[in-house]
């Protein structure tokens, strides 16, 4: 079984900036990043509701 993926608060951050200003696809991004295209639109989705506060804290999950 693969080891859950984690990303820090800065990378997502970072992540949701390039998404809205770069010339590239979310998918191209995604690609480049290294993270699945569905969890780039979760960030930004986010991001969009929560402002400044998003990605603030870390949750606890499951290994589901």
């Amino acid at each position: 079984m693969a080891k859950r993926q984690r990303f820090t608060s800065e990378f997502k951050r970072e992540a949701v900036r390039l998404i809205r200003e770069a010339d590239k696809s979310v998918s191209e991004l995604a690609r480049e990043l290294g993270v699945p295209r569905n969890r780039l639109y979760k960030w930004v989705a986010d991001a969009e509701k929560l402002g400044a506060s998003a990605f603030g804290g870390q949750r606890q999950t499951t290994g589901r």
